[in-house]
């Protein structure tokens, strides 16, 4: 009855950079997990949404609240229920074993898999090109 979840701690420096630069970071999660509840708390990631059936609307929503346009932001994601958060983002990434869908919407197929750096190479690609703009 309990769940075992494993985490990339290269993915998780990526999120506390991300953050340190002052980076809004969200996840959207279409399941729901204690797990990734407290690896999020863990991260500093104050915006964890879990269970979300409609991951565009989610994310068109905070883009409203926070008054951004979603080609302002930048989205990874690796599978069908990513693709309008990809497809909508003015960056977007997927990790190389991403499901077709994801391939076919993201900007960006990283050289990394899911869950083994995807998501640093993800964040230091928005960094540098945030540094790049700046």
């Amino acid at each position: 009855g309990r769940e075992f979840k494993v985490f990339d701690t290269k993915d998780g420096h990526g999120i506390k950079k991300a953050l340190a630069e002052g980076l809004k970071v969200v996840w959207i999660s279409g399941r729901t997990s204690l797990a990734t509840a407290r690896r999020a708390r863990d991260l500093g990631v104050r915006f964890c949404y879990q269970g979300v059936g409609d991951k565009g609307e989610r994310y068109r929503r905070l883009c409203r609240r926070w008054g951004l346009k979603p080609h302002e932001t930048a989205a990874i994601g690796d599978d069908e229920p990513d693709v309008p958060m990809l497809e909508a983002a003015g960056f977007s990434a997927c990790p190389a074993d991403s499901s077709p869908e994801a391939l076919k919407a993201a900007k960006l197929v990283l050289k990394r898999p899911g869950g083994r750096g995807a998501v640093r190479e993800f964040v230091e690609r928005v960094l540098a090109m945030n540094a790049r703009r700046g």
